[in-house]
């Protein structure tokens, strides 16, 4: 059986993440839609939102746009986290999702895994689970790493 990639890392982290800490950052639009992270692993970083009247769209679903936020959220706050932020900072360059069932109460969960960390890019795989643990997105999310200025 052949090993998943995501799965090859040791421990990605510089030091062992403080999830208050993580959430007590001013506000901003993850803070504004209810993003909060929850989890830890070795090399995955999790991160719940509420499905809401502030997440769904006019028709009563999760809007896929807060899926995507939730995506990118967990996703940059990753990279911060492997990366000396003295000197550098991470942005977004491309995300793509594919959103793979509705979900319209409730809270959904956000598991973003490394594919790949280079000193320029990273790439994460997030995967979003609705409240019985079944998938409702997956997004592939890339991040520029740049000096900071």
């Amino acid at each position: 059986m052949a090993a998943n990639k995501t799965n090859s890392f040791k421990m990605i982290w510089k030091s062992e993440i403080n999830l208050d800490g993580l959430n007590k950052y001013p506000e901003y639009l993850g803070s504004f839609l209810g993003i909060k992270f929850t989890d830890w692993n070795e090399n995955s970083l999790t991160a719940t939102m509420p499905v809401n009247e502030k997440t769904r769209q006019p028709f009563g679903i999760l809007h896929g746009g807060a899926s995507v936020v939730l995506a990118e959220t967990v996703g940059t706050f990753a990279s911060s986290l492997v990366i000396d932020t003295n000197e550098f900072v991470c942005v977004g360059l491309d995300i793509n999702a594919n959103h793979l069932r509705p979900v319209s109460t409730g809270e959904v969960r956000g598991v973003c895994s490394p594919i790949h960390l280079g000193q320029k890019t990273h790439v994460w795989d997030i995967r979003i689970f609705n409240d019985q643990d079944k998938i409702v997105c997956i997004s592939r999310f890339t991040v520029a790493i740049i000096d900071k200025r």
